[in-house]
């Protein structure tokens, strides 16, 4: 099982010395508590958790800017916090540290219909946002299934089921104000819809993982919401056809607005866990929105097309009750998985490949889970080549440890040799480190080493997490 790699922590002089500045201004928003740290070091993911020294609640940017300040000036880590739905150890304190909950700046600002736009603070979650736009006619598409945090999917560079038609966070994203390590606030862009003025310091900041400041406001994309909306799910004798079929669907020009792959494995799983009475079977789940009567025309090709994969089963729904019972298989995919073994932990685990390989990863994926002995059920938005393999083990026995090991190393090292990335959505973290240079070779390695040294010089910034700033290479 990956591990964080030592790093020296905080000085206990210069933690006390914050925490005396701090605390006359924070109060009771300030606390050392155990129980509190440790639900702050730890995410979904089955890393090691590593609690910080202190968690402080800010209730607006200039607070912020107060703690990271001060935190820059005696060299003490700080550790932005959404909600912790993260899943490779990003809000783990490898250093210890201030970690920023973030969850009381969760108010959600101007929303332009012209421009399609809205400003929030980083603690609104998805969920929150969406009710809030529900009689404006917009909603907010960016889909990762947690509740997670606008902030931590910014920082994470969240994707999901949307995003195949909408795209993923990093297309969701107009201007940030962000607090660089030293204290100073910084707005990366205007919000004119496009520029060519200079560095794209928003896009910088997407996927940065919290290792170059602190997001304190985002302005962000909105849609339409459509008029209709259908379901379609579809069984297949294979995951080969299933694949198959997804591609020839994206390769016809339909603009679907979701599509989902979940493999027999998956299947059984979900039906034993939800009893949606589903079909046994390699499954696509397909979605069309728009005006109901190109719905209805994008639904008709669609099953035109699946007609040609011998599929066992095609069910459509209109309905929204009959639409929820057919993603429930997908959103319950997680717990149906873990459920396989009662007391097991889970690894949530992901890797993205070019469409046209994607079913060559997956069927290999499968190989080597049969080859190892490992129950990894799989998932995946296949219309952009992204898959999860949800991993059940037993941490404790040492052997199967061993073989989820290497399961998770090919993973990660058939997706480079693919063309492919070792994430397309969960991130870096500390858990994926070891690939980094991999994938992007020495020279990019430097490159962002480069831009974490010139904006966080003391290494302040959710140390231990992509990558440190020192380092040839991510790891000795």
């Amino acid at each position: 099982m990956a591990r964080p790699r030592a790093l020296e922590t905080v000085s206990r002089d210069a933690l006390d010395a914050v925490l005396v500045i701090l605390g006359p201004r924070l109060g009771d928003r300030l606390t050392t508590a155990m129980p509190v740290r440790d639900q702050h070091g730890r995410d979904a993911s089955y890393l090691p958790a590593a609690p910080p020294d202190a968690v402080a609640y800010p209730r607006d940017a200039d607070e912020v800017v107060f703690i990271v300040t001060t935190c820059h000036a005696h060299g003490v880590p700080v550790i932005p916090f959404g909600t912790g739905t993260s899943c490779e150890g990003h809000v783990a304190a490898l250093r210890g540290g201030i970690c920023l909950d973030m969850s009381q700046m969760d108010a959600v600002g101007q929303v332009s219909s012209a421009d399609r736009t809205c400003r929030v603070e980083p603690g609104v979650t998805r969920k929150t946002l969406n009710a809030f736009l529900r009689d404006s006619g917009l909603f907010f598409p960016v889909d990762p299934g947690a509740d997670a945090s606008i902030g931590g999917m910014i920082s994470t560079r969240a994707s999901g089921t949307n995003a195949v038609r909408y795209g993923t966070m990093a297309d969701h994203v107009v201007s940030l104000d962000v607090v660089l390590a030293d204290g100073t606030l910084v707005r990366t862009s205007s919000l004119a819809r496009k520029s060519a003025a200079g560095y794209n310091l928003t896009q910088l900041m997407v996927g940065a993982e919290g290792t170059l400041g602190v997001i304190v406001a985002a302005t962000v994309r909105l849609h339409p919401i459509p008029e209709a909306v259908e379901t379609a799910l579809i069984a297949f004798p294979s995951s080969a056809l299933a694949i198959e079929c997804a591609i020839a669907i994206m390769g016809s020009g339909i603009p679907v607005a979701r599509m989902e792959y979940l493999d027999d494995v998956q299947i059984r799983a979900v039906e034993r866990y939800s009893k949606l009475g589903l079909s046994d079977g390699d499954t696509l789940i397909v979605e069309c929105s728009g005006d109901p009567d190109s719905v209805a025309r994008q639904m008709t090709w669609i099953t035109e097309i699946a007609s040609d994969f011998a599929p066992r089963n095609i069910t459509t729904a209109q309905s929204p009750e009959d639409r929820s019972r057919i993603w429930k298989a997908r959103h319950d995919a997680w717990w149906a998985a873990i459920a396989l073994r009662p007391g097991a932990k889970g690894i949530p685990t992901d890797s993205c490949v070019p469409v046209s390989r994607l079913a060559e990863a997956v069927a290999a994926a499968r190989k080597d889970c049969a080859e190892l002995g490992v129950t990894a059920p799989i998932c995946s938005h296949v219309g952009d080549g992204n898959f999860h393999l949800c991993v059940v083990f037993d941490p404790e026995n040492d052997a199967e440890a061993r073989r989820v090991d290497t399961l998770l190393e090919r993973l990660s090292r058939r997706a480079i040799a693919l063309g492919g990335t070792i994430t397309g959505e969960h991130g870096i973290g500390y858990g994926k480190r070891a690939y980094l240079v991999e994938e992007h070779g020495l020279a990019g390695l430097q490159a962002m080493a480069a831009i974490k040294r010139a904006l966080d010089p003391r290494n302040i910034m959710n140390p231990g997490k992509i990558l440190e700033p020192g380092d040839a290479l991510p790891f000795e």
